[in-house]
């Protein structure tokens, strides 16, 4: 059930600082810690199976082709469906091994994160004749290199003193300015493609998607942070304000847009490709600079998102103009939701069940399923090794200590290394039908899949720190410094935070927030009692035919409506 102290969970869900929302004997059970033990080795050895064949058979090269133990230079194919205007002697600018950085933190390995860190440092340029699209080098390459600068000049001194110059960050910095030409435009928003040599190249396509401009804030204000220069910021807020300014009166966007003109190409929206990042952004950029703005955005977006996208755990599309039902379909991207939902337990753990459910169904997680004939999509049958499965597995397992979700990442680690190990790496699926195999091993494997499993298994990067993890995975500190205005109880040392596994637990202050609901405090357990007006709804699946089947909220004491989809919720306090 949604209430408006939504903030509480969201925050606790993606500040990861190794919180323990939720004790559980599991934490002490000595079988349950064996298991997390040799699983937690086993997506090591998938992260250096990858990894190793990478370096041996494709670095410097972008990415890896592990059924022929070859390379393709990729980063100017990203987004580029149709492979045109490719260039021809761009030869990769070692994508998968900056992507890999703050996976060999996590894994503790600081001494090949060092030589990683001296051969970029040495050898990375961008002063290349490269075609390459903003929202996947931001997400991917700056992201990576401004994660990997922090986590270089944190305290743990995990390179030798005196050795790092903040060479990383020279090449961000390199790289956003490379970026500032996409986003003169007459709206602000950015082209989807830019040259890094050339700038925008003449007759460039002027469509692009809500992800494309809604999604550069957090690396972009980021490096704008650590280098004190305010443009890469600020294009990237401009953007983000007009497209949001762009919204329906349904607070729902498109897919696709125009950045010259500021109008919607594709009406129809979701939670899933071209739109999920957006989303996820808003709440993260709100944690990471304590701007409101951010806040008051993702609030109208998420609840607009829950009235008219939402059936039952599945979430499907819908025309941002009358939230109409237009397509019935689960794509993969779309298992980063019940991540987001992890507040509503009950609502998170629905969801999460039914994708893990397809992910059983056919070994791994297809592209496209058609919820209304509960059948594959005919052409989009492949599973690319993505890790919105594994990242959402990931945040319901630190929020709830549950151990069936131990039990999920275990059965993904073993389906990955069934179906997609070969001798050269890992390698994408084609089809899931016949798990035939296709020659990729995307970047974001070793980035996300690989980490998000890792971190499932084996939390201890995260103890005594407070991180959020961007779109691509890669981790960036909360510093109180880049906070503009943030309120009390959202300054990180109030979050729930456990610096030993002896030490106690405490809850967040954010936690009390529940009024007019209390909270009493008997011994160690922490009790909800409910105030005197809750109503509950007609039904327990909380469907609803008219607003006479919705009851009065247990937290806020409003009375609840029935929306388009069918659910009761606090639709009218939008």
């Amino acid at each position: 059930m949604l209430s408006n102290d939504i903030g509480t969970w969201v925050v606790i869900l993606l500040v990861i600082s190794h919180a323990t929302l939720t004790s559980s004997m599991s934490e002490c059970d000595p079988h349950w810690a064996a298991k997390k033990r040799r699983m937690s080795d086993k997506v090591r050895k998938m992260f250096y199976h990858a990894y190793d064949n990478y370096m041996t058979y494709a670095f410097p090269h972008d990415e890896l082709k592990p059924l022929t133990k070859t390379f393709t230079d990729s980063l100017s194919e990203l987004g580029n469906l149709k492979l045109e205007h490719l260039p021809q002697k761009y030869n990769g600018s070692a994508l998968t091994l900056v992507e890999s950085l703050s996976s060999l933190v996590i894994l503790g390995n600081n001494t090949e994160f060092e030589r990683a860190v001296v051969w970029l440092s040495e050898n990375l340029t961008f002063d290349v004749d490269a075609r390459i699209n903003l929202f996947e080098c931001n997400i991917r390459v700056l992201g990576g290199l401004v994660s990997a600068h922090l986590l270089a000049t944190d305290s743990t001194n995990r390179l030798v003193q005196g050795t790092y110059k903040n060479e990383l960050l020279v090449l961000a910095e390199n790289l956003g300015r490379r970026f500032l030409p996409a986003f003169d435009t007459p709206t602000g928003l950015p082209y989807a493609w830019i040259n890094l040599k050339y700038g925008v190249l003449e007759n460039e396509t002027t469509e692009t998607s809500t992800s494309g401009c809604g999604s550069l804030i957090l690396e972009m204000g980021a490096l704008s942070r650590l280098t004190g220069d305010t443009r890469f910021e600020s294009a990237a807020l401009r953007a983000l304000r007009k497209l949001w300014s762009m919204r329906s009166s349904l607070n729902l966007l498109g897919t696709t847009l125009d950045v010259t003109t500021g109008e919607w190409i594709e009406h129809s929206s979701g939670i899933g490709a071209g739109v999920d990042s957006f989303y996820e952004y808003l709440i993260k950029a709100h944690i990471l600079f304590g701007r409101d703005e951010f806040w008051r955005m993702f609030q109208s977006a998420y609840v607009a998102v829950q009235k008219y996208f939402r059936h039952g755990p599945w979430y499907h599309e819908a025309d941002m103009r009358t939230g109409k039902a237009t397509y019935w379909q689960l794509t993969s991207l779309q298992a980063f939701w019940p991540g987001v939902l992890v507040g509503d337990i009950p609502a998170a753990n629905s969801s999460h069940r039914e994708f893990f459910h397809i992910w059983e169904k056919f070994g791994v997680l297809p592209e496209r399923y058609l919820l209304d004939h509960l059948i594959l999509h005919p052409t989009e049958k492949y599973y690319p090794l993505r890790p919105e499965l594994a990242e959402s597995t990931f945040y319901l397992y630190q929020a709830t200590r549950d151990p069936w979700y131990i039990e999920v990442g275990a059965s993904i680690v073993d389906s990955l290394n069934l179906y997609t190990k070969v001798e050269g790496g890992f390698a994408s699926v084609r089809d899931v039908t016949t798990m035939q195999l296709e020659d990729h091993q995307h970047s974001f494997f070793l980035a996300e899949t690989c980490k998000y499993l890792y971190l499932l298994f084996d939390d201890s990067f995260l103890v005594g720190r407070n991180y959020i993890f961007t779109t691509e995975g890669h981790p960036l500190p909360i510093l109180s410094a880049w906070h503009e205005r943030l309120p009390e109880t959202y300054i990180p040392s109030n979050w729930t935070t456990v610096k030993s596994k002896t030490q106690g637990k405490r809850a967040s202050a954010m936690s009390s927030r529940v009024c007019p609901a209390t909270m009493l405090n008997s011994g160690h357990h922490i009790q909800q009692v409910e105030s005197a007006c809750h109503i509950p709804d007609a039904r327990e699946d909380y469907r609803c035919l008219t607003d006479e089947d919705c009851g009065v909220d247990s937290t806020t004491c409003r009375q609840r409506s029935c929306s388009m989809a069918g659910y009761c919720g606090l639709w009218l306090f939008v």
